[in-house]
């Protein structure tokens, strides 16, 4: 019930036109503090999840390396590292081998770029220890950008990891596909009627009364637009709309994330994995492409944009549906960072979507009708 009167509270200061506060704290696995237990010589994975609703966070284990081996189910160039930025709506595995002495050890996230830096510990136990964790809590990174884009820069691609052999990618690289669109997003976080909103190409996502899939498949006019949101930014007034970007099945896009903000974004593609290819600083030109990882570059899920910086991903269009690109900071999506993209072929088959439902419940506009 106290969860549901703070999501409720949460929910009413957004309707009203406010940002969310600066979060209280940070928690690992819920709690504000927990204890690991293993053996000392063995190794162990630790999986690292962001959970939270708005602030990048940095994962560190006293006196031990962490050797990343997987990457939002890609498995990577196993790089070891001190410490790893990991963002909102990210996850990263990463293998830890207890060869200190026997003591405990603290575990360490903590919040990045922010002015006021929350840390949240843990207990990293060796099963022969008698000596509790001591010392300072390890320091990690505060407002290094550039320190955050060189570590992403490394996460690469194991071309030689869960694939057949000796060719792993087979027939198929994403470097030599000649993309068939590009789209370049700039996020923004406009006011619009004096209230606090956040955009894509000055357009604010607000959702419908009719669900997007059932106007889609009922072919309901008036329920979403397609040429609202436009392909690369323009100047202007942001206005609120539903906006749905047409693409074809098996198109092979090209997506600039545009950050001119000062504040780090995080953003998600429901329904794909895609090629994170290149982060760079200041306004991106087609003379970026040269920058591009063509070879081994991660897939995953979520991609940070770093202030007033650029990201590319590349995303092969082979999941036909109706799927959101978002902010996965919430604030953001919820007051209108977002916008669906239509995966579309004309010619109906059960290969490429199955047919709806016949006990969908229909609701809106899509109300009397039969599937």
């Amino acid at each position: 019930m106290e969860i549901s009167l703070y999501l409720l509270a949460l929910q009413q200061t957004l309707d009203s036109g406010k940002s969310l506060p600066f979060p209280a704290g940070v928690l690992i696995n819920g709690q504000t503090s927990n204890t690991f237990t293993g053996d000392q010589g063995k190794t162990y994975m630790f999986r690292i999840s962001n959970v939270g609703l708005s602030t990048s966070l940095n994962f560190r284990i006293q006196g031990h390396s962490l050797k990343l081996v997987e990457v939002e189910g890609s498995h990577t160039i196993q790089n070891t590292y001190d410490s790893l930025d990991v963002h909102v709506g990210q996850s990263v595995a990463v293998l830890v081998t207890l060869n200190q002495p026997p003591k405990d050890y603290y575990i360490v996230a903590s919040t990045r770029f922010t002015k006021l830096v929350l840390t949240a510990t843990s207990v990293l136990h060796y099963t022969n220890s008698h000596t509790p964790v001591s010392g300072p809590v390890p320091a990690g990174p505060t407002y290094q950008i550039h320190w955050s884009v060189q570590q992403a820069r490394t996460f690469r691609w194991n071309l030689t990891a869960n694939a057949a052999r000796p060719n792993p990618q087979g027939s198929y690289h994403y470097g030599k596909v000649t993309p068939t669109k590009t789209i370049i997003l700039a996020n923004s976080a406009p006011l619009i009627n004096e209230k606090q909103r956040y955009a894509f190409n000055r357009v604010s996502y607000v959702n419908p009364d009719t669900p997007l899939k059932l106007a889609d498949y009922f072919n309901i006019p008036g329920v979403y637009s397609s040429d609202s949101i436009q392909t690369v930014p323009s100047s202007g007034s942001a206005f609120i709309a539903t906006p749905v970007v047409p693409a074809s099945l098996h198109d092979f896009l090209e997506i600039v994330f545009q950050n001119n903000e000062n504040t780090l974004q995080s953003m998600h593609l429901d329904g794909y994995d895609f090629w994170v290819v290149g982060y760079g600083f200041g306004q991106w030109t087609a003379a970026k492409r040269r920058t591009y990882n063509l070879v081994d570059a991660l897939t995953r899920h979520t991609a940070q944009v770093y202030p007033n910086s650029w990201t590319t991903i590349l995303v092969s269009l082979d999941n036909q549906g109706m799927w959101n690109l978002r902010s996965a900071i919430w604030e953001r999506q919820y007051l209108g960072q977002q916008f669906y993209l239509r995966v579309w072929n004309p010619v109906r088959s059960l290969a490429n979507e199955y047919n709806i439902p016949s006990n969908t419940l229909l609701c809106g506009k899509a109300l009397g009708r039969h599937p």
